[in-house]
């Protein structure tokens, strides 16, 4: 069976590039599960993928996509029958083995998950990746004994794909959680996710840094790295907790051992590419169980497959903000 699919190519005069084509079927790559992809999500890594940006992809001709959901066309695995709605996030998908930005997929059973009750693919998708690591950010928060009632919690990188979800997510759980961004002029927005208020980054980083600051957050979710997450260490109250998930200012950051030893706080690393099954399963439930239409849809655009390198340029460029949903 013939399938569309956007297909990254890098010729020998090594200039990069993609376009929409049509494949049979037995073009896609090893797995026991085949899936007819009725949405994928265009996130930051997807830019680099496809713009063929840090080296991510090995091996050409590839197909991009690091995340998607859809319906299973067939299944060597009884786990997934033909009709079964997946979401799959994470492996290196779209990365080392063809993605979501085509018509079908083939990939391991151990990489899919059931699609939870009441959640349909694009409403999966508009949290994908992103939302997961969101998700697992808020409950490593909670099982390191950060509360509602622990005091605010910083999400920085607020207007970005996993610090919108993370302020719903955490306002569902009852959190107080501070939008922390350099495009305030996107706070109704952030205030419409949940967040108690909208912050500028220099309510962070504005003060000269001393190695322990005045405790201000219980915790924070930290998509900025390099001198944000130094600082946020510096900031958190006795027993508080970072959890790291992205590094969009940076990888490396100055601290101090003063706020572990005298504060007792956790720097928590999240990493949603390898998250066990079961633990996958259960975040999606809680995905599933604070979706909420109304907060969502205003932040939610969609583009075709030949507009994904054209979007994939503004992604890598800060231009984009909300979720860019990709329909096959």
């Amino acid at each position: 069976m013939a399938f569309r699919a956007l297909l990254t190519e890098k010729p020998a005069d090594g200039a990069v590039r993609s376009s929409v084509q049509t494949l049979d079927e037995d073009r896609l790559p090893a797995g026991d599960v085949t899936v007819a992809v009725e949405w994928s999500g265009l996130n930051y890594k997807d830019g680099l993928c496809v713009l063929d940006k840090g080296r991510l992809v090995r091996a050409f001709p590839h197909v991009g996509g690091i995340d998607f959901a859809g319906i299973v066309t067939d299944s060597a695995d009884p786990r997934y029958h033909v009709g079964d709605r997946v979401v799959l996030t994470g492996w290196r998908v779209g990365e080392t083995h063809w993605g979501g930005f085509a018509e079908r997929a083939r990939v391991r059973a151990d990489w899919l998950v059931p699609l939870p009750e009441g959640l349909s693919t694009r409403q999966a998708m508009i949290f994908g990746t992103a939302g997961l690591a969101a998700a697992m950010a808020v409950e490593r928060l909670e099982a390191l004994g950060v509360q509602p009632d622990s005091g605010e919690i910083a999400v920085t990188g607020a207007s970005g794909g996993v610090g919108s979800l993370a302020l719903l997510l955490l306002a569902a759980a009852g959190f107080r959680a501070v939008a922390v961004t350099g495009r305030t002029d996107g706070a109704d927005d952030l205030l419409r996710l949940g967040a108690s208020r909208v912050a500028g980054r220099d309510e962070i980083t504005g003060e000269p840094p001393k190695p322990l600051e005045a405790a201000r957050w219980a915790g924070a979710i930290d998509n900025v790295g390099g001198e944000t997450l130094g600082r946020l260490l510096r900031q958190l109250s006795p027993g508080g907790a970072v959890a790291a998930v992205g590094n969009a200012s940076g990888i490396g950051f100055e601290g101090s051992v003063l706020p572990f030893l005298l504060r007792g706080v956790t720097l928590a690393g999240i990493d949603s590419v390898t998250h066990p099954y079961e633990r996958r399963v259960a975040s999606w439930q809680r995905i599933a169980s604070a979706f909420d239409a109304g907060r969502l849809e205003p932040l939610v655009s969609e583009i075709g497959l030949d507009v994904v390198p054209e979007a994939a340029a503004r992604i890598l460029r800060g231009e984009t903000r909300g979720r860019v949903l990709v329909r096959p």
